[in-house]
């Protein structure tokens, strides 16, 4: 996918910010779209449709966490990717961004080259997959990963992007223990840094959704899905 084909909406209530990282991407040749608050925002997603949005938390109006929460709501935008940019560091932070359904956190100040160079490695995951069968059936699970599908005991849900990748990841191979720095690599990408709780919040998910006995922690060494 060409940096051309690609819609960025980028949220932040400090025009500065706005200016100078939209300058940054448009740059690049990424279409650029701007909002100022959560509310704009929710309604720019529904109408551009981009394929990645950069959030800030702290917005009057509707905070990003509530603005990623009601994005992720939206049918069409089910995979798009979603990063916080915010100077809050604090983990309760970070957790809750992930549990409104966040694909990743990237803290200001940032140098707007490495922002971009962030960017990039964040749109990566856009990357058509292969085309062929990708149904896989465990009990009661059945993981459509061609629609990004999940239906449990006939019920259909859908799971946000992260939860969904890591869910597959898991069930691919039932009992196999998957390393913590494998998991990071495969489901978030070794170039993209994230929180060390971001494995841990995401598995806690998929426990209330999936089930609790489907996953099992291997302690210091990372979780496996079992049947």
């Amino acid at each position: 996918m060409d940096t051309k084909d690609i819609t960025i909406l980028l949220v932040d209530d400090e025009p500065d910010i706005l200016e100078i990282v939209g300058y940054n991407l448009s740059s690049e040749g990424y279409t650029v779209v701007t909002a100022k608050n959560g509310v704009e925002a929710v309604k720019k997603a529904k109408k551009k449709k981009p394929q990645l949005i950069i959030l800030d938390v702290m917005m009057p109006e509707m905070d990003g966490i509530e603005a990623c929460e009601q994005i992720r709501k939206i049918p069409d935008l089910q995979n798009t990717i979603i990063t916080f940019l915010t100077a809050r560091g604090e983990d309760y932070s970070q957790v809750a961004g992930f549990d409104a359904g966040a694909d990743d956190y990237i803290t200001k100040p940032i140098r707007p080259k490495v922002l971009v160079s962030k960017v990039k490695a964040l749109l990566r995951r856009l990357k058509e997959e292969d085309t062929s069968s990708n149904i896989v059936r465990i009990g009661n699970l059945v993981i459509n990963r061609d629609e990004y599908k999940i239906i449990k005991d006939k019920n259909e849900m859908v799971l946000p992007r992260k939860e969904f990748e890591l869910l597959s990841l898991l069930a691919s191979k039932p009992g196999k223990v998957f390393k913590r720095e494998d998991i990071l690599d495969k489901v978030w990408g070794n170039e993209v840094i994230v929180g060390g709780r971001t494995i841990d919040v995401h598995i806690r998910k998929l426990r209330e959704k999936i089930g609790d006995k489907s996953f099992k922690t291997i302690k210091g060494v990372g979780y496996k899905f079992v049947v």
